[in-house]
């Protein structure tokens, strides 16, 4: 660091007489803003007059042996010590700032205080109770050493003053930082700990934002439409088409399901039917078989009621022919009724 003294340059003599003898202004530095010229006239040091116009006549510029730029503005100045901590394999960084400005500029360039922090760490080394402060902490316990550290270099600058010849120079500030390696481990463990709560935050706002389209599509596709038309990703006119055309299509589903179901009860009905002729028709065969006396009214009345059908009129069986092949003759209107009958039972003898 270039401060206070930015520059030194060494000046060679001037011949001449005394009324002709003017140094060239090349070999004069240009001054930088905020600082001033010191010369060294012989053993001494003058400083060029502030505010006044650079003269290469002056006496002090013709007779220097060298110049020395000094910066007289007022300056943060920051300087660092290495402390212990518990463990031999850590440490803490002490950066304490001074704030600083050259009130001599004699005195600085006599001094040749060309970096000012060489004299201030050297003061910031002296304090040898600084060490005792952290050697007891754990590197992790950053925030107890700087609360500590901040105490006693405030009570260290109270009781011996910073001093820098030619210069005013007053404690600031004392900040403390923990190793390299301990920064970079927080620092991943940080990012680790904020990459963690970025993915659950993203899965709960994904589950909220299911939840929600889940709510939405359980209510009908009528809200899963109004719901992607309001984010803009289905067009009025599609949707509309869509839904004529889901209505058509349940409208048709539901003619087939009831012509089928007519089928259906048309096909039992068939089948009932063809049952009940064919039960019929078995009886009549097997009866038409036998020669015992059949009322057929009765047989077809109880067929019918148990199969469902109608009742039919009343039909009366009579006798039929003799014979184990020829069918039983009806009675009619005119015949006696008891005619087919044993009339007692001597006839039974005959």
């Amino acid at each position: 660091m270039n401060y206070p003294v930015v520059g030194e340059h060494v000046l060679g003599a001037v011949q001449g007489n005394w009324w002709s003898r003017r140094r060239r202004r090349d070999d004069v530095p240009s001054l930088p803003p905020g600082a001033t010229y010191v010369f060294r006239v012989g053993g001494n040091y003058r400083q060029f007059p502030e505010g006044m116009v650079f003269d290469p006549s002056h006496a002090d510029v013709l007779d220097a042996s060298s110049v020395s730029l000094v910066d007289t503005r007022a300056r943060m100045v920051e300087v660092e010590r290495t402390v212990p901590s518990v463990s031999e394999a850590d440490h803490f960084t002490v950066r304490a700032s001074f704030a600083c400005q050259v009130t001599d500029p004699t005195v600085v360039a006599r001094q040749g205080i060309i970096d000012v922090t060489v004299p201030l760490r050297a003061y910031l080394a002296g304090d040898s109770e600084l060490p005792r402060v952290s050697a007891g902490h754990r590197v992790e316990e950053v925030n107890a050493v700087r609360r500590e550290v901040s105490h006693r270099m405030t009570a260290y600058s109270a009781i011996v003053t910073p001093r820098v010849a030619g210069m005013s120079v007053e404690f600031v500030s004392a900040e403390v930082h923990a190793s390299d390696d301990l920064r970079n481990w927080e620092q991943k463990l940080r990012d680790e700990r904020r990459s963690q709560e970025l993915r659950r935050g993203q899965r709960d706002f994904e589950t909220q934002d299911t939840q929600r389209i889940a709510e939405l599509l359980s209510q009908g596709s009528d809200y899963a439409d109004a719901f992607g038309i309001a984010r803009n990703r289905i067009d009025v006119a599609q949707a509309a088409a869509r839904i004529h055309r889901t209505t058509d299509e349940e409208s048709a589903r539901r003619d087939r399901a009831a012509e089928e179901d007519r089928a259906h009860t048309r096909a039992r009905e068939t089948a009932d039917a063809q049952m009940r002729r064919d039960m019929v028709l078995t009886l009549l065969r097997q009866m038409g078989q036998t020669e015992d006396y059949v009322d057929y009214h009765q047989v077809l009345e109880q067929v019918l009621r148990d199969s469902g059908g109608p009742a039919v009129p009343a039909v009366e069986s009579g006798p039929g022919r003799p014979g184990p092949d020829a069918p039983r003759r009806l009675n009619s209107g005119t015949d006696r009724p008891h005619d087919g009958f044993v009339k007692d039972e001597d006839d039974l003898l005959d």
